[in-house]
């Protein structure tokens, strides 16, 4: 085939292909804004929750078995959650009617561990049109061409992508995890330290690594009075500050 011919054709391949997801927004972006519907009334995301940390979710659909059990969990944890200064705000591919009957449904019929009775106040998104879903990857073709994969986005009080977790749609998400890493980076932004592998709150943080030798000198030599202890220059810990609330996190 003539280069002429082909070139159009394959122009005119791309421009019908489904477009899915548009890239998945990646840590220190600025999270992609939108406007949508929600359970709660309409939002504009993510300037209605400046100043707020948010926890930005997606479940692949309403009335499914995964979705109501992570829904219940996050409805009780909310008052944890805004405890951190933090809002939730969840999305699937459905409308506000599905929204709306689901949620009713879990309030009135389901019970999970020792949950039941379970309001869920937080907004839920209404994203027939996968207007949102594609702005932030939510939809993987190779899982699903019309549901949402389980995908977690921490947004920071500026409007930063401060971190995202991916699941299956088999596998519903840790809990634990979700809250013990949105303490650990406000205890980092806070006391401008890490926290090492497993840290939960509560336990030592590791004091950021000085940049020239001078300073890795002196971070040795200066360890009992700045109140912490090295194994080496590079890696120094101290105790969690005392101001810090120590939210109750689980340990696996």
């Amino acid at each position: 085939m003539k280069k002429a011919i082909l070139i159009p054709l394959l122009l005119a391949a791309f421009a019908a292909a489904p477009a899915f997801a548009e890239g998945v927004p990646l840590i220190g972006d600025d999270a992609p804004q939108f406007t949508a519907e929600t359970t709660q009334g309409p939002i504009n995301f993510p300037s209605d929750f400046k100043g707020k940390w948010v926890i930005l979710f997606s479940h692949p659909a309403d009335f499914t078995p995964v979705c109501t059990t992570e829904f219940m969990t996050f409805a009780k944890m909310l008052p944890e959650f805004k405890a951190l200064n933090t809002e939730v705000v969840g999305l699937s591919i459905d409308s506000i009617y599905s929204h709306v009957a689901w949620l009713r449904t879990i309030k009135e019929k389901i019970q999970y561990k020792d949950m039941k009775n379970v309001e869920v106040t937080f907004p839920l998104i209404a994203d027939i049109k996968m207007d949102v879903a594609k702005k932030y990857g939510m939809v993987q073709p190779n899982a699903s061409d019309t549901k949402a994969v389980r995908a977690v986005f921490f947004i920071d009080p500026a409007g930063k992508v401060r971190a995202l977790i991916y699941y299956p749609l088999s596998n519903g998400r840790n809990f634990d995890e979700i809250k013990r890493l949105l303490v650990a980076m406000q205890t980092a932004d806070k006391y401008k330290i890490a926290t090492p592998a497993d840290w939960r709150p509560g336990d030592e943080v590791i004091v950021p690594p000085p940049g020239s030798c001078g300073g890795a000198k002196d971070r040795v030599a200066g360890q009992q009075a700045g109140g912490y202890h090295c194994y080496d220059w590079f890696l120094c810990f101290k105790p969690q500050p005392k101001d810090e609330p120590k939210a109750e996190t689980k340990k696996p």
